[in-house]
């Protein structure tokens, strides 16, 4: 409990800490002229578009289920991600989300291998997603900062692909390393994540639909700041967007703040600076996806409220001790 709250706590320094940084350097009183002058038609088109989000994070983690043979049906599926983005969003820690959608997915008829690996595969299709469209953007990028920027950019972006193709790599053969070690539980839980992993990402009906969405995802993220960024009149184009975001948010992802407020501002702030968008402009800009991302993900607490599981009395602290539980006893 000590743990946590210390955590927490460091979360809580970090996130202020970032943001009072930022607002030492940048006018204020711009900041705000900007966003209250935003267009709320182009708001509310943003809303729409934050909305598919959960209709393809859905998606995506029914298509990783059944890969790994762990089948969910659609609408659970979305119920059940719709509310971890609430708890996500709810909780200091962050991952929050991630336990109640396996104890949601348990709960709903999934060994609790299935449960585990399905939602930690589809969070690494998440992050591979963000990748193959960093890179993809490279060429554009390129062109569009300036020279003494695009080699540490470029750097950058080769160093991340590598790690996270390595990461990747070992993980589907981490199995092949411990084949004699079977009776100790991680190494059992390594052994079946390598395997569900291989099934994902070896198989040519799985790969590419499930990275396709993973791609989808995140292109339709970029396309929700774009139109934000046009509803407080930044004047960037859709491709400075999909050039953008994508290592904005693999920055946001570091599990090092509150809800990825402080480090996605800075990130923002230093990522749209490169093309010359003033640093206000870009702090409003970061602010509104956190505001809209918080408010599309509120509803999901009334989701879970009206859910059966809730029903049953599960809270956060009975899905943590029942899952620890359910693990212990199937090892």
């Amino acid at each position: 409990m000590l743990k946590k709250t210390l955590a927490i706590a460091l979360k809580i320094l970090v996130s202020g800490t970032l943001i009072w940084y930022l607002l030492k350097d940048i006018d204020v009183d711009a900041a705000l002229i900007r966003l209250q002058s935003a267009d709320l038609p182009l708001l509310f088109c943003a809303i729409a578009l934050f909305l598919l989000q959960v209709l393809l994070g859905g998606w995506r983690w029914r298509i990783v289920s059944k890969a790994i043979h762990a089948p969910i049906d659609f609408i659970n599926a979305l119920r059940m991600f719709y509310i971890g983005m609430f708890f996500n969003q709810a909780l200091p820690g962050g991952t929050g989300g991630d336990a109640v959608r396996v104890y949601l997915a348990y709960k709903d008829g999934l060994e609790l291998r299935g449960a585990i690996n399905g939602v930690m595969l589809e969070r690494l299709v998440t992050v591979i997603g963000l990748v193959l469209l960093l890179d993809m953007a490279q060429p554009f990028l390129q062109a569009r900062i300036d020279p003494s920027a695009a080699e540490w950019v470029l750097f950058s972006a080769a160093l991340l692909t590598l790690g996270v193709a390595g990461g990747l790599a070992f993980i589907m053969i981490v199995d092949w390393f411990f084949k004699n070690l079977n009776h100790w539980r991680i190494v059992r839980g390594l052994s079946n994540l390598s395997t569900d992993t291989r099934q994902v990402f070896l198989k040519l009906g799985n790969v590419f639909p499930i990275t396709a969405l993973g791609l989808l995802t995140h292109i339709n993220l970029s396309l929700c700041v774009f139109v934000l960024a046009e509803s407080i009149g930044l004047g960037v184009s859709v491709m400075d967007c999909l050039m953008l975001v994508p290592p904005v948010l693999l920055i946001t992802v570091i599990p090092i703040s509150i809800g990825g407020w402080g480090i996605r501002e800075t990130a923002m702030v230093t990522a749209f600076g490169l093309i010359g968008v003033p640093s206000e402009g870009a702090l409003v800009l970061s602010i509104l996806v956190g505001l809209v991302g918080l408010g599309i993900s509120l509803p999901g607490g009334l989701v879970w409220l009206m859910s059966r599981e809730r029903g049953q009395g599960a809270t956060l602290n009975t899905i943590e001790i029942e899952l620890a539980t359910q693990k212990n006893a199937q090892s």
